[in-house]
């Protein structure tokens, strides 16, 4: 069991697989912002991959660990100290009964996973324990003083690993044409922009701040009815500004969707923060 002291500016509980297969009932996929962090996070301390770790949103995290474990942190790599002495992310770290692990705040990046040997049991919603903040589905917003329930270890041992090496962080996001892209004068701008995220950012997805998406005259009246969009969608609304979608996304939209960053890179894109430069690269499906 693992007191919370203290959370952030947000932490959630998520899983990688989310809840797929949904959409037409309304329900999006979820999970995760960046699943290879909280994968490599579970792989650390020896969970499967898809146990339940602590998303913590520009660190802030402290804990309690009521009986002894191990964690691993992987993502924005925070500052983490165990009852005040310093640990390394990338790298399994043990956690004596009663001992206060804390995250300090991130040079780089914007999300941290926590991830728990046994991984974090709440109970799960619709296939998974992970948390949808728009749709209000799986377990709630992590708050102080929750506790939150660990789930046994696994039976194979912690695997030996002096430090595993952070993910690709550039920036760079491979996006294919989008279903709408035709409805841009000159949609190659996406590409040769170099693009800067505004503060108007959560799990849903982020805005982009650059040079204006004009749409060819003769959409430039239409109107879009609304239709499906995934994970990756690079939305245009009137203003001309992209928006990326993330975990969270809507499973519709009503603006056109001009190109579709592929499925790897959205991890990439989880990790952004406020004034990053992101440029678009175009590559073939």
């Amino acid at each position: 069991m693992i007191t919370v002291l203290a959370t952030g500016v947000q932490t959630t509980v998520q899983d990688v697989r989310g809840r797929p297969g949904r959409a037409d009932l309304g329900v999006g996929v979820s999970g995760a912002a960046d699943r290879r962090a909280l994968a490599l996070a579970n792989r650390l301390v020896g969970n499967a991959p898809d146990a339940a770790g602590l998303e913590i949103t520009l660190g802030g995290f402290a804990a309690t660990f009521l009986t002894s474990g191990v964690v691993a942190l992987a993502g924005a790599p925070a500052p983490l100290t165990v009852d005040g002495r310093a640990a390394d992310p990338y790298r399994p770290v043990v956690v004596p009964a009663g001992a206060q692990v804390r995250l300090g705040t991130p040079a780089t990046g914007l999300r941290t996973y926590l991830a728990v040997r046994g991984g974090i049991a709440v109970t799960p919603v619709l296939g998974s324990r992970a948390t949808d903040v728009v749709a209000g589905l799986g377990p709630a917003v992590v708050t102080e003083g929750d506790e939150l329930p660990v789930g046994p270890a696994p039976t194979a041992p912690v695997p030996v690993v002096d430090l595993a090496p952070p993910p690709r962080s550039d920036g760079v996001l491979r996006v294919v044409p989008g279903p709408r892209h035709d409805w841009f004068a000159d949609p190659a701008v996406l590409l040769r922009s170099a693009w800067s995220v505004t503060d108007d950012l959560n799990r849903v997805g982020f805005r982009l701040e650059g040079p204006e998406l004009v749409r060819a005259d003769a959409f430039a009246e239409v109107e879009l009815p609304s239709e499906g969009v995934i994970r990756g969608s690079v939305q245009v609304p009137p203003s001309g500004r992209p928006t990326v979608f993330l975990a969270d996304h809507p499973v519709t939209g009503g603006y056109p969707v001009i190109g579709v960053v592929v499925d790897a890179d959205t991890d990439v894109a989880g990790q952004l923060r406020p004034g990053d430069t992101v440029r678009f690269r175009a590559v073939s499906v």
